[in-house]
């Protein structure tokens, strides 16, 4: 039934642009194509992902926020959006105050993965590797910001261990150099890590998630492993312009909520692409208190470990 659920003030009446603050094929990406088919398809028209790359997504979040109130712009963000305002110092928007949050699209865990030549085999002979080689023991991320490198300061806040970080542009060379074990560690996204985990090549820790994943059950949770409270997994969501009508948003909200729980082609790509369902309630003020508790929580970490770029 195109169109048939959104004619509240006849939006969408044109195209509707999702801008992605990152290069095509990574998980941001990969989520927003996903969903944007399904809004298209539901709202009957065309919402088309422009990729705007740089600056770990703040060039597309500046775009966004900057753009007109009136729904035809989002932003797909990510837990680097909350991320990003207690980290960058020069930013030329408030993640909390441009944007609005629409709904979360899911969450993605992390891993705390090794090299296969790193001599040890659970959380805590890591923590004890740590600590007998302080600064030398390495923690590989796909960049500076990212939801890996914050899991990374975090685990070091809480372990009392001194590793050094090592960030790259992207997973892609940073797995290469953990496969060829240049790098000890590294934290990222579960779903790209399984397959070299299962052949052996990496050894998979734990996950950082608050329970363990279903698709790797045999994992234990860091927490689990003897770091209580210990929590971080990426997730990404919808954002709008500050300002964007409300009954636009709830349009939104609905389309994708109606996606991600009624569409089962939907609901069969994400879980293929290793991604987890958002939380319920999936309203815009939930979401709302989420992002608003993640700046915070993020902003904590980067202030506690002195973490800041220009």
């Amino acid at each position: 039934m195109p169109a048939a659920h959104a004619q509240t003030a006849g939006y969408p009446s044109k195209p509707v642009k999702l801008v992605v603050g990152y290069a095509p094929g990574g998980a941001t990406d990969i989520g927003a194509r996903l969903i944007a088919d399904a809004l298209g398809k539901d709202l009957g028209q065309s919402f088309i992902v422009e990729n705007r790359p740089g600056a770990n997504s703040n060039i597309g979040a500046e775009y966004v926020v900057r753009a007109p109130a009136d729904g035809y712009t989002l932003f797909v963000g990510s837990i680097s959006t909350a991320i990003n305002q207690g980290l960058y110092t020069k930013l030329a928007f408030d993640a909390g105050k441009d944007l609005v949050p629409v709904a979360q699209l899911n969450v993605v865990p992390n891993i705390l993965a090794v090299s296969a030549k790193l001599p040890v085999n659970s959380v805590a002979e890591y923590i004890a590797y740590g600590k007998q080689h302080p600064d030398k023991l390495t923690c590989a991320s796909p960049g500076s910001g990212s939801s890996a490198h914050l899991g990374c300061e975090l685990f070091k806040l809480k372990t009392g261990t001194s590793i050094l970080h090592v960030p790259y542009r992207g997973s892609g060379p940073a797995v290469s150099d953990l496969l060829g074990g240049q790098v000890d560690s590294m934290m990222d996204n579960l779903p790209p890590l399984l397959a070299q985990i299962r052949a052996g090549k990496l050894k998979g820790l734990a996950v950082t998630t608050a329970e363990r994943v279903g698709f790797a059950s045999d994992i234990p949770t860091v927490a689990e492993s003897g770091v209580p409270g210990f929590e971080v997994a990426a997730w990404f969501g919808v954002f709008a312009p500050a300002g964007t009508p409300a009954q636009v948003v709830e349009t939104v909200n609905k389309a994708i909520n109606r996606a991600l729980n009624a569409n089962p082609d939907v609901r069969a790509k994400y879980q293929s692409n290793g991604f987890m369902l958002p939380p319920a309630p999936n309203s815009p003020a939930s979401f709302q208190r989420f992002f608003n508790s993640e700046i915070k929580r993020w902003g904590d970490v980067a202030q506690a470990t002195k973490l800041k770029i220009d």
